[in-house]
């Protein structure tokens, strides 16, 4: 096992003491990256990179070359592989993002899931995690991924992404009955799957409750935080001798923090509409908190950007506890300088915070 150069990522998420904020972006491997791009020309889409272990590899180190104040990595995948294992066939069209060739919409399309076999469904992930673990060699942590069910569900019902969910809140609200038989299949697909990720090699792993926020107060609890709650359950929670850390991030999910520290996860993220001031004071010791800066702060200038994170490190206060993050994954179109400015800063302004 190799020794870890820089740990203050995982020490943050256990609260424990730190030198200086740490920081990570979500899609931090991306197309904001003229390198990313490149690499992604040379695999002809986004599922060759995905499915290449290697090319998956170059990805996720691109940034981390890039920018050294980084302080994790996190695998390149994409968080559809799950149903495209189950056999939906996931696509992606020019302009319009994922869609999937067989979506789920009848009984029938449901009783004829099953829980994927992380090993022999998804090859392509495990080798790319174990693969990105020996090139890291210690350098940082990596950060395993899956989509949560409820988010998961939402692609596969509606075929693709949706502005409303209308396919999926209909079978939510008339059959509820069929929407918790898929969601008990993906809970247990995600729980299998980021267990493969931790024996392979992620050290600490990220769910991605996308749509959570999409769900009213009670239909959230029901069919989100209770499946979420279930894999948190389900997963290793230590390996090669460390605590393998539990991220919970639901976007638009300010209102439930109390209930998604309940869960017994390690961390919340936030997005970028909840002060985390209060959601600090709300959580207490429970849970470490990630994030919040809204990502299109990115476009304005480094001199604004160094301002809104000396605001959000001031708004935390002092202790760990605390992963400094984007309130969502970084866009295409960021000028790379200014995401530099923006890790930079991070690591500047947060030491007087841990003294």
């Amino acid at each position: 096992m190799t020794e870890l150069k820089n740990d203050r990522f995982l020490r943050a998420l256990l609260k424990q003491p730190v030198d200086v904020t740490p920081v990570w972006m979500m899609r931090q491997a991306g197309r904001y990256l003229p390198e990313y791009r490149a690499s992604r020309e040379r695999a002809g889409d986004f599922m060759g990179l995905c499915t290449n272990p290697e090319a998956a590899c170059e990805v996720t180190l691109q940034p981390l070359d890039r920018y050294p104040g980084l302080d994790a990595a996190i695998l390149f995948s994409d968080i559809l592989t799950i149903p495209d294992a189950m056999g939906l066939g996931l696509y992606f069209e020019a302009g319009e993002g994922p869609k999937f060739r067989k979506p789920v919409r009848t009984e029938a399309d449901i009783n004829a899931l099953t829980v994927i076999k992380p090993e022999q469904d998804l090859p392509y992930v495990v080798n790319a995690v174990k693969t990105i673990r020996r090139e890291l060699n210690g350098r940082v942590p990596l950060i395993g991924f899956s989509g949560s069910p409820w988010t998961l569900a939402t692609y596969m019902i509606e075929g693709g992404s949706s502005r409303d969910f209308r396919r999926a809140k209909e079978m939510l609200y008339n059959q509820p009955e069929l929407m918790h038989r898929l969601l008990d299949v993906l809970a247990d697909s995600v729980t299998v799957y980021l267990n493969a990720q931790i024996q392979a090699g992620a050290q600490a792993v990220q769910i991605f409750d996308t749509w959570g926020g999409a769900l009213s107060h009670s239909a959230y609890q029901e069919f989100s935080l209770n499946y979420m709650q279930k894999i948190v359950k389900g997963l290793i929670r230590e390996h090669e001798g460390r605590q393998v850390p539990v991220i919970l991030f639901t976007k638009g999910g300010g209102q439930w923090l109390e209930a998604m520290a309940a869960t017994g996860a390690t961390a919340l993220g936030l997005d970028w509409t909840t002060d985390i001031s209060a959601a600090r004071s709300r959580v207490g010791d429970k849970v470490a908190l990630q994030g919040n800066m809204d990502p299109t702060i990115l476009y304005a200038s480094p001199e604004r950007i160094r301002t809104e994170v000396g605001d959000i490190l001031q708004a935390y206060g002092k202790g760990s506890g605390h992963v400094f993050n984007l309130g969502h994954g970084i866009t295409p179109e960021v000028d790379p300088a200014h995401a530099g400015a923006f890790i930079n800063a991070v690591h500047e302004l947060s030491s007087r915070y841990h003294e």
